[in-house]
């Protein structure tokens, strides 16, 4: 199995470089925040550590593609690093220090790219997890200073913890009624949102969470810290992996009955 160490050690030099530039502009009273064609916020933050982050792969990997949020696609072949500068944007400009720089390395291999490596930085909770293929999920303050992450054991569904980030998106896709039995099924639910649930199924600390729409910058990352800890990373197609454009994450054992709600009237 390749050792994607170097990347990885990399990743985390792109991630502190990208959590300087956004804590320094969180909460600013002249922070300048655009809307993009899409309706979504866009803040002059978002477009900093974007283009931090590619002017460092440039010269740090300059044979490597680059996807990124605001900025598109550049380059070709084998290797592709994906880039979501702010994850939580809406939460970035409000003040909520719930987001974070999402950096994934995406390798092409059977059934198209992969994720191989990914970090995902929250510098406002003072937390960072990473993961790369074939080496297990962590987290901590550096690569030498960090705990090993494992998916919980919780294998019924009326002792799950379910997180989600709102009910908008189930309702515009037809599966709330699916979305609210799930709700009624479990024995917790939060709307924590965002990147956030994927790390709390990958330490443990819930079992199950699902979004109905989402890119792929939104999921590169947080796809292998999951099934490096253990769980199981889809689409609510059951399809593996950050590409149906939707995400359900589980402990692994209770991601046919996620999918069982989420799908049963859809």
């Amino acid at each position: 199995m390749p050792d994607y160490h170097d990347d990885l050690r990399l990743a985390h030099v792109l991630a502190d470089a990208a959590d300087a530039a956004t804590m320094d502009r969180f909460k600013a009273l002249d922070l300048k925040v655009e809307t993009k064609p899409d309706m979504t916020p866009v803040s002059e933050a978002d477009k900093t550590a974007e283009e931090l982050i590619r002017s460092n792969l440039k010269r740090g990997r300059p044979r490597d593609a680059i996807l990124g949020e605001e900025f598109g696609v550049e380059g070709t072949g084998p290797r592709r690093w994906v880039i979501d500068p702010i994850d939580g944007t809406k939460n970035y400009v409000r003040g909520v220090p719930v987001w974070a720089t999402l950096i994934a390395l995406m390798e092409a291999g059977e059934g198209g790219f992969q994720p191989v490596v990914g970090v995902v930085s929250a510098p406002a909770l003072g937390r960072r997890w990473w993961a790369a293929k074939g080496a297990g999920a962590f987290t901590g303050r550096s690569l030498t200073s960090a705990s090993r992450l494992k998916a919980s054991k919780v294998s019924r569904l009326q002792d799950a913890s379910f997180a989600y980030s709102s009910l908008s998106g189930w309702e515009e896709q037809g599966r709330l009624d699916g979305f609210m039995d799930l709700t009624r099924a479990v024995w917790r639910t939060r709307g924590y949102g965002d990147f956030w649930p994927y790390m709390m199924v990958a330490e443990g600390s819930i079992d199950i969470c699902a979004e109905p729409e989402l890119s792929l910058w939104d999921m590169a990352a947080t796809a292998i810290i999951v099934t490096e800890a253990g769980g199981t990373f889809t689409g609510l197609d059951g399809a593996p992996g950050p590409h149906s454009g939707n995400a359900a994450a589980s402990n692994g054992l209770l991601h046919d009955e996620l999918l069982g709600y989420l799908n049963q009237r859809y």
